[in-house]
């Protein structure tokens, strides 16, 4: 009797913990499009369509003629309309407003996905209660993605129309470190408890950490780089402008304020910085093959060194086709991807290092 009771418990906690794997699951795919759109948003030039800000009330378009031109006229009384869309029509003005109103609609189901599943699986005690924490802290950073990304809008509705590519930076990071929580914590609940494999060496473990530290400077690189307008200053490859080092590489003084305001120097470092996140993958699975590893950290090595070439190449040729909004946003996306490869395959390095 007290068999089929324990039997009985252990089936609900793997019900309970599958219900909130595909919950997180979820939440992570949609933070993912999520990212995506706010690449679409940025390169189609619609992130300052929408001029205020209602986090409650803001679930509807305009749903009339009138109602569509006072949203037009208002926007008309802000910077990018009066100095770079002068003369745009209402359905060109309404094209734009499609981006940025779906991105944040989608912010907002994103809230309701994640608050609403997240209330009730603590009622019904089918989170693990070492995670509670962590996932309460998450739904405030949710929260403060909402308010950083009002704050970066209102950065381009002053006097220069477009956002500072600080705030911009600020905002992808903090959408890059909610992916990145969602995912380790779906790797802590989905990882079998038991892994009969020969524990990582120390050199394997330390170019894990190197890489993902890469890949993590390189999204804010690329924050930089999308702020800045930085990836349209030169379309060739693998020189720039004729040079390897582009000639304006350090014009600024002080020197410091190339790599923060640079469009030259901050597309040079983005190009560095993605030859070494290469190069650290390519070396993280030469690492790898004295066998001995489980097989599921070696399908995270493989899909990291795979993802991250693929990526390395859609850059190119993004670059070369002088950043259309399809390829730019397949580029966003293929950082992303990079990004949770890189975790998963430090999360099992961690996890047979303690085995």
């Amino acid at each position: 009797m007290i068999t089929d009771i324990q039997d009985n418990g252990a089936v609900g906690a793997r019900d309970g913990r599958k219900l909130v794997i595909g919950w997180l699951a979820l939440v992570a795919l949609l933070v993912f499009a999520m990212i995506v759109l706010g690449g679409v948003t940025r390169l189609t030039n619609s992130g300052l369509s929408m001029t205020d800000w209602k986090p409650v009330t803001g679930w509807l378009p305009p749903l009339s003629g009138e109602a569509w031109m006072a949203e037009f006229e208002r926007y008309k009384a802000f910077p990018e309309y009066q100095k770079i869309n002068h003369g745009m029509t209402l359905s060109e003005f309404q094209g734009i407003y499609a981006f940025e109103f779906a991105h944040r609609v989608l912010g907002r189901i994103i809230g309701l996905a994640f608050f609403v599943p997240f209330v009730l699986l603590l009622l019904f005690r089918k989170i693990p209660r070492q995670m509670a924490p962590r996932l309460g802290v998450l739904f405030l950073l949710g929260a403060a993605q909402g308010g950083m990304g009002w704050f970066m809008v209102k950065s381009g509705l002053v006097d220069q129309p477009d956002v500072s590519h600080y705030r911009l930076t600020a905002h992808l990071a903090l959408a890059s470190l909610i992916f990145s929580v969602l995912l380790w914590t779906i790797f802590d609940l989905t990882r079998p408890a038991l892994q009969r494999a020969m524990p990582a060496t120390a050199m394997l473990r330390r170019t894990g950490y190197a890489l993902l530290f890469l890949i993590a400077l390189q999204i804010i690189i690329g924050g930089f780089v999308a702020g800045l307008n930085a990836g349209f200053v030169y379309t060739d490859w693998p020189l720039m402008g004729g040079r390897f080092v582009p000639e304006d590489f350090l014009y600024l003084q002080p020197l410091y304020h190339n790599f923060l305001e640079n469009p030259g120097t901050v597309q040079f470092v983005h190009r560095m910085v993605g030859y070494a996140i290469a190069l650290a993958a390519i070396w993280l699975y030469l690492v790898s093959r004295s066998g001995g590893l489980s097989r599921r950290l070696r399908l995270g090595i493989s899909w990291t060194v795979s993802l991250v070439l693929a990526q390395v190449f859609l850059g190119i040729v993004t670059l070369l086709h002088v950043v259309p909004v399809a390829l730019g946003a397949a580029h966003q996306a293929g950082g992303m991807l990079v990004l949770a490869a890189a975790l998963f395959t430090l999360h099992e390095l961690r996890a047979e290092r303690a085995g």
